[in-house]
């Protein structure tokens, strides 16, 4: 991994490109980010740092987070992330990691936690088809259909029904980085990413780039 950061996802909008095509981009706050702890292969196995993200007050985190703050000499942070950097080695605690770390046509993945939904039924869950509004058929078009078959007498595992929808960590692979405005720290990347207003993200470099 070569870059990363942490932001928060401020909402979509759209731009226009040089040709005066719409482009659809979702905006993030993309830093500035602390280097709050820097990790080696002689004493941790493997080289990385630890990013923090929003100054927060001392009296919002717990006796062992405020200790690891002022172990490394730097303010206490909101949100930590650790990102296995090839350059973690020349990176030290206090650094800045700021938005223009990345530049525009980068390709990133964004990781965030989606929307949650709560207990949702099958149709909306999965997507499944909804029955038939006629011919006999009952107040159940919502409602799966059949759960399997006779022999054997029970229900397969996974099978697609109701439950827990949305609120899990889900990471879009592949995004272009359309504009950076470094003196905001807003990254805008094209399409929709992961989650509701406010919520925070993990950008790193693409895996497929």
């Amino acid at each position: 991994m070569k870059k990363g950061i942490i932001g928060k996802k401020l909402g979509m909008t759209q731009i226009f490109d040089e040709n005066g095509n719409v482009i659809p981009v979702t905006v993030i706050e993309a830093g500035p980010c602390t280097v709050v702890q820097k990790k080696t292969v002689e004493t941790d196995g493997y080289a990385a740092v630890q990013l923090g993200f929003e100054d927060v007050s001392e009296k919002h985190v717990n006796k062992p987070e405020a200790g690891h703050f002022k172990k490394n000499g730097v303010s206490a942070k909101r949100h930590l992330k650790e990102f296995r950097l090839e350059n973690a080695a020349d990176m030290n605690p206090g650094d800045v990691v700021a938005a223009d770390t990345f530049a525009a046509g980068d390709k990133v993945d964004i990781t965030g936690i989606t929307k949650g939904r709560g207990y949702t039924g099958a149709i909306k869950r999965w997507n499944l088809h909804m029955l038939g509004k006629t011919h006999g058929i009952g107040p159940i078009h919502r409602q799966s259909g059949s759960m399997g078959v006779i022999d054997p007498a029970r229900i397969f595992k996974n099978k697609k029904m109701a439950g827990q929808y949305g609120n899990e960590q889900v990471t879009v692979l592949n995004l272009k980085v359309v504009k950076i405005d470094a003196e905001k720290n807003l990254i805008a990347v094209k399409g929709a990413i992961p989650g509701a207003k406010d919520g925070i993200v993990f950008i790193r470099d693409s895996i497929k780039a």
